[in-house]
């Protein structure tokens, strides 16, 4: 197991090197979020075959992991693929200045690095203690992660069919699941990893994989993922009238407004 942990730290260190050099040649450091689906591709791949045992877990969390980071590496080349930089890491080359190179290595490639490992924790967890059999967890974690991928899958193709539509400029998607949580992306995202930390309670220590989905549900709730994307959108009038109503993370029916009886 440490061993399989100690090279899954060098192949991350090396692909978001990579990532680093593309990006400073290329002057736009929001390509690295196009690196993030396929690092986790190939920590399942790569921690599967340098320990050679394919079982029936094993194989289906390094399938699971291979259709999300292969559909969300594909979502996000094809949304980004020709932009400039993305206004995040636009504004922080603004205020880094002279040390943009430096801070961008450590601060967005590194750490992203960092949080590539403790999520995909799990991934390695499975393929280091290879077992027989299936068990209840490995079904339910399965339903889990089938659930998350839906909502993940359906409300990215939501968003861009709308978005698409050029009627719809300027206005808020508030239909299919947007009409019950404000961002079903990253609810997707989150309940995909709860299901992979169940399938891994399995493994011998599996329970220590927990920090996995509590680490993913934090920094989509509170820290990079809503909190960035909300402080922009609710600068529309529109969108904060949605936000009234639409649960922000969980899927909930939407809250009903009741004007005065008129008597």
């Amino acid at each position: 197991m440490t061993e399989l942990l100690w090279q899954t730290v060098l192949i991350v260190f090396i692909y978001f090197f990579i990532f680093f050099i593309v990006a400073q040649v290329v002057k736009n450091n929001s390509i690295v979020d196009m690196g993030w689906g396929a690092g986790f591709v190939i920590i399942a791949l790569a921690t599967l075959f340098l320990e050679g045992e394919f079982t029936a877990r094993n194989l289906i969390v390094t399938l699971l992991v291979t259709i999300w980071g292969v559909r969300l590496t594909y979502h996000i080349v094809r949304r980004n693929w020709g932009k400039p930089e993305d206004f995040r890491y636009a504004k922080w080359r603004e205020e880094w200045g002279a040390l943009v190179i430096p801070r961008a290595f450590f601060q967005v490639f590194m750490f992203q690095g960092l949080m590539m490992l403790i999520i995909g924790y799990p991934i390695v967890l499975v393929n280091a203690y290879p077992a027989p059999g299936l068990t209840a967890l490995d079904i339910i974690g399965l339903i889990i992660w089938i659930t998350g991928f839906y909502f993940e899958s359906v409300g990215d193709r939501q968003l861009a069919d709308f978005l698409k539509n050029p009627a719809n400029k300027g206005k808020v998607i508030q239909s299919g699941l947007w009409k019950y949580t404000r961002h079903p992306n990253y609810f997707g995202e989150a309940t995909m990893w709860w299901g992979i930390f169940i399938i891994a309670l399995s493994a011998p220590l599996g329970f220590t994989g927990i920090i996995s989905p509590l680490l993913i549900t934090g920094l989509l709730l509170f820290v990079s993922g809503v909190p960035m994307l909300e402080k922009q959108m609710m600068q529309n009038p529109a969108y904060r009238e949605y936000a009234e109503r639409t649960s922000k993370f969980f899927p909930l029916p939407p809250k009903q407004k009741y004007g005065k009886i008129k008597r």
